[in-house]
């Protein structure tokens, strides 16, 4: 595999998204927050992002697979030199200014335009582009710390290039992050000390800034049991003199880095707060305020938009390299012509179950994507509206905050398979290093598990997004979808799919008003359905904005030039392919939940 190639963007249908369908530069772009970016300088963002994503990126991906990491005993970590030239590239050509605010010294950039950005960079080498984390942990300063956390932090993580973290995990805990044992004894003011050890630290350490910020959950002395006792704090690598200066080593240190089976460049480190030949940690309480899982879940919903995003963008580019090998691979007869000896060897693209196998991931693949940027878009609207203070803002949200679980579970979870779908088209060669398939599924696996694993998201979804408001959000996104059934978008060549939709509206919403009614029975049947439900909801979102979509090409083929014809084309029949293989699967999986009984959980544990 040359790695300079392995990773294949679909330039085309980001645009599509961006400036067809939402039509970002309509009422977006030149706005407000958004003032500093026109489309011309938008698109020649994303053009500039692509250049860098398919060189000095991807450029970095086998090696930073194939060179390990090294851990000294002081708890430096150094990333393989290929790594450290990506990153360089990154900062040189100030990708890292692209969502900050003008008065941050960033480009001002909506988050649609970031996140159509961010599919090419984790398309590309996603373990490297988790060390750009750094200038998003200067907004979160910006936005909850005190004046004085903001001087000694936000302009430094963004001039410098400092790296950063998000420290939830230990070894006792997992996922239920309230079960969490790091202590935080007060010192004064703002100033705590931290024991504790964190496990699972995504770039806990490395060797391209001269500091990391670390953002880390712990329970101050007297703190309630539970996620309302953690509070958050800033504890950097370095200290930071008053002057901006760095002083000396915090109390803060890698002790191992974990060997794993996928995003190997990445540093997923544990991480020891104090202890360390009584050096304390100290770290400064995030804004005075003991207000620890609300803030930290301002980095959480970022951290689980950015994965949906990276499974999305692994499918796509799995998808065009595989498309490529099907039409080169010369095997077997035509199906129809098996029977002849003699019968010429065909490419494999001519056989059916390739076929199959290449619309699934091509109308996964666009319908991800569309998912995202429909989400990404919503955040625009937040933004404008002024943000999460307004109540405007806040109501706008509600449709992100409901889309967020369908994007990181369903994306990451599905993705798994269909990645699978992808090295099944390149045979045995698939499953070597020839080709970039096995490595895009060894470091996607990881997707559905951190951020929250899938059937976390899924009882995210049921009882936080749509039991919040009794289910008001969700009706109004199904509400949206009967517009597209009513409105004959289409016309007569999407009159199939859009009574299928039609079909899975019914499905869906008979589902969640069918588990509404289980649950007086028992809240095991969301455990036992939850994740059911999420792919249900998360499919019939997908057909919807594919048969969205598909009705803007149709309207715009007529009067296109070839190529772009094509296209068109390619996103009906992703809208087609969509609708009649994966929509009537909600049928069954409605019956599934009305049908939903619970003697699993009478099994004695010792039959298992």
């Amino acid at each position: 595999m040359t790695s300079e190639t392995h990773y294949k963007p679909n330039m085309r249908d980001v645009e599509f998204n961006l400036f067809e369908y939402l039509k970002v530069q309509d009422g977006v772009l030149g706005q407000g927050p958004f003032a500093p970016m026109d489309e011309d300088t938008a698109r020649a963002s994303l053009d500039g992002i692509r250049k860098y994503a398919e060189g000095p990126l991807a450029a970095s991906y086998v090696a930073g697979d194939r060179t390990p990491l090294t851990l000294d005993g002081d708890g430096n970590v150094t990333v393989p030199e290929e790594i450290t030239a990506a990153l360089n590239a990154w900062y040189e050509a100030e990708w890292h200014r692209l969502d900050l605010p003008e008065r941050l010294g960033g480009y001002g950039a909506p988050p649609s335009l970031v996140w159509a950005g961010w599919e090419m960079v984790v398309g590309a080498n996603a373990a490297a582009g988790f060390y750009f984390f750094g200038s998003f942990i200067a907004r979160v300063i910006d936005a909850c710390a005190t004046e004085k956390q903001k001087k000694l932090f936000v302009q430094n993580l963004i001039d410098r290039h400092w790296g950063a973290t998000m420290v939830l995990t230990e070894p006792n805990a997992g996922s239920d992050v309230g079960a969490g044992r790091s202590k935080a004894k007060h010192v004064e003011g703002d100033v705590y000390h931290l024991e504790g050890v964190k496990r699972f630290i995504t770039n806990g350490d490395f060797d391209h800034p001269e500091n990391i910020v670390h953002m880390v959950l712990a329970r101050p002395e007297g703190g309630a049991p539970g996620t309302k006792g953690l509070s958050l704090f800033i504890v950097p690598k370095y200290i930071v003199n008053e002057d901006g200066t760095l002083g000396e080593r915090n109390g803060v240190k890698v002790t191992n880095i974990e060997k794993k089976m996928g995003i190997k460049a990445s540093a997923t480190c544990e991480l020891t707060l104090g202890g360390d030949e009584g050096k304390p940690c100290v770290g400064y309480l995030m804004g005075e305020v003991h207000d620890g899982i609300r803030q930290m879940f301002m980095i959480i919903e970022q951290a689980r938009m950015c994965i949906g995003v990276k499974s999305m963008s692994h499918v796509s580019t799995a998808y065009f390299n595989a498309l490529e090998y099907a039409k080169e691979r010369v095997q077997g007869p035509d199906l129809t012509k098996v029977m002849d000896k003699a019968s010429p060897r065909v490419t494999i693209m001519q056989h059916p179950d390739v076929r199959r196998m290449l619309m699934n991931l091509k109308s996964h693949a666009e319908g991800m994507r569309a998912m995202a940027l429909y989400a990404a878009a919503i955040q625009d609207k937040v933004q404008l509206a002024g943000g999460h203070k307004s109540e405007e803002g806040k109501k706008i949200d509600r449709l992100n905050d409901l889309m967020l679980p369908l994007i990181k579970g369903y994306c990451s979870d599905k993705a798994w398979t269909l990645l699978s779908d992808a090295l099944q088209l390149f045979g045995g060669s698939g499953f070597c290093q020839d080709y970039p398939i096995e490595q895009y599924i060894r470091d996607q696996k990881i997707d559905t598990l951190y951020e929250g694993t899938t059937h976390i998201q899924a009882l995210d979804l049921f009882f936080r997004k749509v039991g919040r408001d009794q289910g008001e959000t969700l009706r109004g996104l199904l509400g949206r979808m009967q517009e597209t059934v009513d409105s004959n978008k289409g016309g007569d060549i999407l009159a199939a799919e859009r009574a299928l939709l039609k079909r899975g509206i019914d499905d869906v919403g008979g589902m969640f008003m069918a588990m509404m009614g289980k649950m007086g029975e028992s809240v095991y049947h969301v455990g036992l359905q939850g994740n059911r439900m999420l792919f249900a909801l998360a499919e019939l979102t997908i057909g919807w904005l594919l048969i969205e979509h598909a009705a803007v090409a149709i309207e715009k083929r007529e009067t296109a030039h070839e190529q772009d014809r094509k296209y068109y084309d390619g996103k009906v029949a992703s809208a087609q392919f969509f609708a009649h293989n994966v929509l009537p699967g909600l049928t069954l999986a409605r019956k599934l939940v009305e049908k939903s009984e619970l003697s699993l959980m009478d099994v004695p544990e010792d039959v298992f």
